[in-house]
Formats: C-alpha cells, structure tokens, sequence
C-alpha cells in the first residue's frame, strides 16, 4: 500500500487549521488503498522518508524562511534520503502573517536538490486562513493522495 508523508510544523491555530484541512483531503473515504502518516517536523526521520511513496510538507513563515523544524527536518534527510527518493512526488503550504516569499523559496532549493517532483501546486496563505484557502488545503491533500492510489 503506498505511503503519503506529511511532515508540519504547526505552532499556531492557524497552521493548525491548514494542517487539519490538509489531512482531512488525503484521508477522504473516496482515495483508497493509501496509507497517510503524519510526523512533525522534527520527529521525522529518515526512515520514515525512505518508507514514504509521497510527501506533503507545512511550515509557517517564521523571519522571511521556513520553520527551523521543518529546515532540521530537511537537513537530517537530506543525504540519506538523496539518491533513494529522486522523482516521488510531493507539495506543501507555507503559512505567514505578511509574506511567505522566502520560505517557499527554501522549500523550493531543498527539494529541488532531493529531485522531489511537484504533484500539486504550493499553498500558501498570508494572515487568518478564509474559506477557499482551507479548501485549497484540502484539495493539496486529496491530490496527493490520489496520486499515490493503485
């Protein structure tokens, strides 16, 4: 059974509500056959990336750059995780009060480098999420998941 990782930080409602949203989507009772793992940033390890077929990853914008939990995260699996998972697909929301510039610029070096494949398009909401960007999270997630059916 493929494996959907979703690796967050969610210090805030806000993050928390997106998180929330996100994985509501990926575990809809229509995707089957797809396991969903959730790990926060900084109990995710590199075992837990080789054993996942897809990833979902959420980070606030803290000081114009992603979390440093969700950073410590890439930075633990960035090399054993390098060669192994070239071309699994993944996407991510990034939440911020103002801008989220620089973060999804971090997410986008990082991941760029591990040959990870863009599956859905970034989500990324500045202030308190409304509506459409809650579904806009839960769309990332059903779209990930969906990917990953057999």
């Amino acid at each position: 059974m493929p494996t959907l990782l979703i690796v967050h930080h969610t210090p805030s409602p806000n993050c928390q509500a997106l998180l929330e949203a996100v994985v509501s989507g990926a575990t809809d009772p229509e995707i089957e056959n797809v396991q969903v793992v959730r790990r926060a940033a900084l109990a995710a390890t590199a075992s837990d990336v080789l054993a996942a077929d897809g990833f979902l990853l959420g980070t606030p914008a803290n000081l114009g750059y992603m979390s440093g939990a969700l950073k410590h995260f890439f930075d633990q699996v960035y090399y054993p995780c390098l060669d192994e998972t070239r071309g699994r697909p993944f996407g991510y929301w990034v939440h911020g009060g103002s801008d989220v510039t620089g973060a999804v610029r971090g997410i986008e070096a990082v991941t760029t480098g591990l040959g990870w494949r863009h599956a859905a398009d970034a989500v990324t909401v500045t202030g308190t999420p409304d509506k459409p960007d809650v579904q806009a999270c839960w769309e990332l997630g059903a779209t990930l998941a969906a990917g990953l059916m057999e």
